[in-house]
């Protein structure tokens, strides 16, 4: 086994040029499966049967690794072995019909609608980038915005009359969102006042760029990122809280209200909508509440 495993370790540095982080990836989890193996006096590969493989994957989720940690462990084993048939070290390649572990999906972290009001609200609009702090942030919970969509929003992509934007999502796939009242508002303040005054400081590198830094050039993922840690934690919040929760947060509040999923996987960009049915289990604790409440059932027994 200490040859073969050689053998294959040269294969992925050689032959699929992979890169030196993969490769350590691969080198643990195979590392770990042989040693198991040896464990249970296997020291030919031909010797290993799919109730071995099984078991190892009972020790994994008895330490535990993370689902996302099996399901990696899973796919080195299987390239493993593919290699092993492929190179003819055994006849048979034993997890070719094994279906792999599947991966729970991980709900996202979101703020309630007060934390929300708590965080916009703390923001000084009495300072120029506090109009332009409370502009952004609306904007990104109006619109459940990618962080990479707000940096490249341009002047020409809002249209205030009809209350939309235009966006480039993934792919560079447009959509149009809407964005309603309060984000137009506190935009409007922003772009007639607040903006043409940062421009003056870098005429050159902001182009039409809406929301700028305060020398004047576009903003950056950790522009964004240290302003949302500002007003969260001058809100009291102590959550993690990243550009990615104000889209979680919009997604999560606009079902709980009872909008349409294929209207909110519209918003959100998604290609496929069982990317956006994760958030159809955020609001589990809710509903239990409101059937609590309401249910005449439940009421009898109250």
């Amino acid at each position: 086994m200490e040859y073969i495993l050689k053998d294959f370790f040269n294969h992925l540095r050689v032959e699929r040029n992979l890169a030196k982080n993969t490769i350590e990836s691969y080198s643990i989890d195979i590392n770990r499966y042989v040693n198991f193996l040896k464990e249970q006096k296997v020291s030919k590969p031909e010797n290993i049967k799919i109730s071995l493989l099984y078991d190892f994957i009972d020790i994994l989720n008895e330490i535990p690794l993370a689902a996302a940690s099996i399901s990696r462990n899973f796919s080195s084993i299987r390239m493993f072995h593919e290699f092993m048939m492929n190179e003819g070290y055994v006849k048979k390649d034993i997890t070719e019909n094994i279906i792999s572990p599947k991966i729970p999906k991980r709900l996202p972290k979101v703020l309630s609608i007060n934390e929300i009001e708590k965080i916009l609200n703390v923001i000084d609009i009495t300072k120029i980038l506090g109009i332009r702090d409370r502009a952004m942030l609306e904007l990104l919970y109006a619109c459940g915005l990618r962080i990479s969509e707000l940096l490249k929003l341009r002047l020409s992509s809002i249209f205030f009359d009809e209350e939309i934007i235009r966006v480039f999502g993934k792919g560079n796939k447009e959509r149009i969102i809407p964005f309603g009242n309060e984000a137009r508002k506190w935009l409007k303040k922003y772009i007639n006042y607040i903006r043409p005054e940062l421009k003056k400081k870098n005429i050159l590198k902001a182009e039409d760029f809406i929301f700028l830094n305060a020398r004047g050039g576009p903003l950056s993922r950790m522009g964004v990122w240290k302003i949302i840690q500002q007003h969260v934690k001058s809100a009291g919040i102590y959550k993690k809280v990243s550009p990615h929760t104000f889209r979680h947060s919009f997604a999560t509040h606009l079902l709980e209200g009872g909008a349409d999923l294929r209207a909110v996987q519209e918003m959100l960009g998604h290609s496929d909508i069982s990317t956006t049915q994760i958030y159809t289990h955020l609001d589990r604790d809710y509903l239990k509440e409101i059937h609590k409440t309401f249910h005449p059932r439940e009421k009898e027994g109250n």
